[in-house]
């Protein structure tokens, strides 16, 4: 079955209004507009652009199909080697790292404070270095950065070196999320891209999985070279992210037409397939052909980003959603061993949550994609916790150590709906610039909300933190309150725009559309997006 959607070729230079456009039908919705809104000259796929160009639908999925197994298998492995360094301090915990470094769970506290803080001041510069630099050249960098000073952390011998560490992990580890997730809009369209994104969360649970399982192995080697089994738990997963960044610099693509390396003298794509993937994404979303990849953003795109009214629930949901379960999940091989689990058992007994929430969250994204539907998909993930927080806050202390040990269990594997409230914050942002400081600002946001989430479980509270539980249900009860209202929000702008839209007669509407300046101007406060 043939794709025949046929839309104006793009001027040389761009007019305030495009004149062909008046003779269009109006109509409303981002992947409604392509027909006028044509690519920039500077667009890195502009060679490719055709708006005459057909498909069959098994040509596309075949261009899917090579995407997924080249590009997406790739990300995945360098989120892979994110989460690998990121939590190996949790393992680490499970081999008397405080006790080793002469450290309290409060230190480990700050610890994890100081990584989020260095995290977030790294988030937006890196987003101006992706725009600046290219995908390419500095995610690999960033990947190899930390995997150096996870390496390094061997060496540390007390509380300084161990913030100092923390703090070195964050500040190389900020931005890289919403670096990977910019990327792949630039080759998935938004109806593909919240199981991708699921795709590389789910990594880092594979990642928890797999490290788990080489904690238990490494861990073991306490006392060859007179050294803990922590310090060649930081030393080898350290040096296996170096080498996944060495050979990131050679495997990644500029673009998606520019993705011939020292390691694919050929490409990925055929002409062919690059004339598909180029049309199938700007027909999706034309705005992605009116900024290059390495269009630097200013600082009045983080102005914008921020002004924007759509956004500002999404950004609550982000601070709040998360909190449940944060402290459950970081101190799960903490508290296994606690209650009388082995260093060995601790470890291992880490896999079931992570295996469940890899289940859990891609059926979640597969469903809110088939349905096209967020807000109900997320507020089902929050609602999974508060039962299971209760109960847990409920179970009486001493002993019971498989009844506390599947509540935890079960709270850690919650489907994570992050992916989804990724792509939704996407889809509702026109101007690709805008996208970029709109996903940072929302992760720094998350992060936060890691940060406030990691103090609430405090040492006078241990072992089972009653009162930490009980801050935990009210926060899930304001999460499920907050998504309510952001679908509200966007009902009643939706309703806003249609009002006004339906008031004008058809020329004006194909005047309204016909201005392109304004458009690029205005992106989605213009009354013929949809939220």
């Amino acid at each position: 079955m043939a794709t025949t959607q046929d839309i104006e070729a793009a001027p040389q230079t761009r007019p305030s209004l495009d004149v062909a456009s008046l003779k269009a039908p109006a109509r409303v919705g981002r992947e409604e507009l392509a027909d006028i809104v044509p690519p920039h000259d500077s667009y890195e796929g502009r060679h490719r652009f055709d708006p005459e160009a057909k498909w069959t639908e098994e040509e596309e999925r075949r261009v899917v199909r090579k995407t997924d197994f080249y590009l997406l298998s790739w990300l995945c492995l360098m989120m892979f080697g994110l989460q690998l360094d990121r939590g190996n301090v949790s393992n680490a915990l499970a081999d008397d790292l405080l006790k080793d470094l002469n450290l309290t769970s409060d230190d480990y506290n700050n610890g994890t404070t100081i990584q989020l803080l260095c995290f977030l001041t790294a988030e937006f510069p890196v987003q101006f270095l992706t725009k600046r630099f290219g995908f390419k050249w500095v995610l690999p960098s960033m990947m190899l950065a930390w995997g150096t000073v996870s390496w390094a952390q061997a060496w540390m011998h007390d509380r300084t070196s161990f913030y100092l560490g923390r703090a070195f992990i964050g500040l190389c580890e900020g931005g890289f999320i919403p670096g990977v997730i910019l990327f792949a809009t630039y080759f998935y369209k938004s109806k593909e891209l919240a199981m991708r994104l699921a795709a590389f969360w789910s990594t880092l649970n594979v990642a928890r999985v797999i490290s788990a399982l080489l904690a238990a192995g490494i861990l073991e080697m306490r006392g060859i070279g007179g050294k803990p089994g922590w310090f060649w738990l930081f030393l080898l997963e350290g040096l296996l992210t170096v080498v996944i960044a060495l050979v990131s610099f050679l495997y990644l693509p500029a673009a998606p037409t520019e993705s011939k390396t020292l390691l694919w003298r050929k490409g990925w794509y055929t002409e062919r397939e690059e004339v598909i993937m180029v049309n199938r994404i700007l027909r999706d979303d034309p705005a992605k052909g009116l900024t290059a990849l390495k269009e630097p953003a200013t600082f009045k795109d983080i102005r914008e980003a921020w002004k924007d009214p759509s956004m500002w629930g999404l950004y609550f949901i982000g601070l709040v959603a998360y909190i449940p379960a944060t402290p459950v999940q970081a101190y799960l091989t903490l508290t296994l061993k606690r209650i009388g689990f082995s260093t060995f058992n601790s470890n291992m007994l880490t896999v079931p949550s992570a295996a469940l929430q890899i289940i859990t969250m891609l059926t979640l994204a597969y469903s809110s994609d088939y349905f096209n539907e967020r807000t109900l998909h997320i507020m089902f993930g929050e609602f999974w916790i508060m039962p299971l927080l209760i109960a847990l806050l409920t179970l009486p202390d001493g002993g019971r150590e498989w009844s506390r040990f599947s509540l935890i269990t079960l709270i850690s594997g919650y489907p994570y709906f992050h992916p989804l409230v990724s792509s939704w914050i996407s889809e509702n942002t026109f101007d690709v610039k805008k996208r970029a400081i709109t996903a940072a600002t929302y992760n720094v946001i998350v992060q936060i909300g890691s940060l406030i989430g990691s103090q609430i479980y405090r040492s006078y509270d241990a072992p089972y933190y009653k009162q930490g539980n009980a801050v935990l249900v009210a926060i899930c009860a304001l999460s499920l309150v907050a998504m309510l209202v952001q679908r509200q929000v966007l009902v009643y702008l939706n309703k806003k725009k249609e009002e006004k839209w339906s008031r004008m007669n058809a020329e004006e509407k194909a005047m309204y559309q016909a201005d392109v300046v304004s458009r690029e101007a205005e992106g989605n406060k213009r009354l013929d997006f949809r939220f």
